[in-house]
């Protein structure tokens, strides 16, 4: 098992959501943490300022460093069994819910944050001019920020030419297109409703979603001039909301902030549904082809055609969301039963 201790090390950038992520729950649960730039320092290691690093098995960002049982340095990046082992390691502060049928409830909307509404920010941020010339500018700075501009120009080029390249590989062609603007704009009325009520999707303090749902809006709604546009016209609110979540350090929860499952209010049930209506067939027909070895998903979203090459870990995403439910006892799985009905997502832990 991977130990960590205070302050605890990672390495990021800006431009990354889920840095942004960790960065705000490390932030709300006081947990001592060092950033290290994800910038050339790091991936150059000149001497004497920064030690080599080992590498994850797929190098993606943030990366946190632990220890093995051995004591060696390790490095992982998969936010949401981190968070989880945070659970374990620091106390206080929890972004878990108490009740287990909540807490699965906010484990299944943190992958959909993670997974399917990071969808809609790469498919922005990729697929319209401004927002294209934007990152083009600003990734690269973000690695170097002393480079000349010769050289920004030169990385820039480079990386919009990959990211580009890769937009059918998460989903996004002129077949998805609509299907994933319109579940982004439903998402954001959705959203607005539930914060007209609460301050955080599962009562009045954040959970894992939250942190989840927050790192995607940092591009979507604070950095990526057309999905800002959307934001800023259709739900300021939720502007606001992100611009709150980035530290809630000085937040105070107290007992009572979640919501009881007996009494989910209908926003948040009508956010559940979004993952019924678009993240759970994807997540099964996805399962399917990678099953299969098909070399491409096609089947239908939200009554339109829906075609992509099949992502091998959001199989295993439906297979981990699967194992969370079986962990849960027979009264936290028959009180779900209800949220499962009017929500449309039983087919996730068939």
């Amino acid at each position: 098992m991977v130990t960590y201790k205070e302050p605890l090390e990672l390495m990021g950038v800006p431009g990354s959501p889920y840095t942004r992520k960790m960065l705000g729950l490390l932030r709300y649960r006081r947990i001592a943490y060092r950033l290290l730039p994800g910038s050339r320092h790091m991936l150059e290691a000149p001497s004497g300022r920064y030690p080599g690093r080992p590498e994850p098995k797929v190098r993606l960002l943030p990366t946190f460093y632990g220890r093995n049982e051995a004591g060696a340095e390790v490095a992982e990046c998969d936010s949401t069994p981190l968070i989880r082992r945070f659970e374990e390691v620091f106390t206080g502060r929890s972004v878990i819910p108490d009740d287990p049928a909540l807490a699965f409830l906010d484990y299944l909307l943190e992958d959909y944050a993670d997974e399917w509404l990071t969808k809609a920010m790469f498919h922005y941020r990729w697929s319209y001019a401004a927002d294209i010339a934007k990152a083009g500018q600003m990734l690269p700075r973000w690695n170097n920020i002393t480079a000349p501009d010769t050289q920004i120009d030169d990385r820039g080029r480079q990386i919009s030419d990959l990211q580009i390249s890769r937009l059918s590989y998460v989903g996004s062609n002129e077949l998805t297109r609509d299907t994933i603007e319109q579940s982004f704009i439903r998402f954001l009325d959705l959203f607005d409703k539930h914060l007209n009520q609460l301050p955080f999707l599962f009562g009045e303090r954040p959970s894992a979603a939250d942190f989840a749902v927050y790192g995607q809006l940092t591009c979507l709604a604070l950095f990526d001039p057309t999905p800002q546009q959307i934001v800023l016209e259709r739900a300021p609110r939720v502007y606001a909301w992100t611009e709150v979540l980035e530290d809630l350090s000085g937040y105070a929860p107290l007992e009572g902030d979640w919501l009881q499952m007996e009494a989910l209010p209908e926003s948040l049930v009508s956010l559940l549904a979004e993952v019924g209506r678009v993240y759970v067939p994807y997540l099964l027909a996805n399962a399917q082809a990678v099953a299969n070895g098909a070399s491409r998903i096609q089947t239908s979203i939200d009554g339109r055609p829906w075609e992509q090459s099949p992502f091998p870990y959001h199989s295993k995403c439906l297979q981990w969301i699967s194992d969370e439910y079986e962990k849960l006892d027979n009264t936290a799985q028959t009180a779900l039963f209800p949220v499962f009905d009017r929500a449309g997502i039983s087919p996730v832990i068939s």
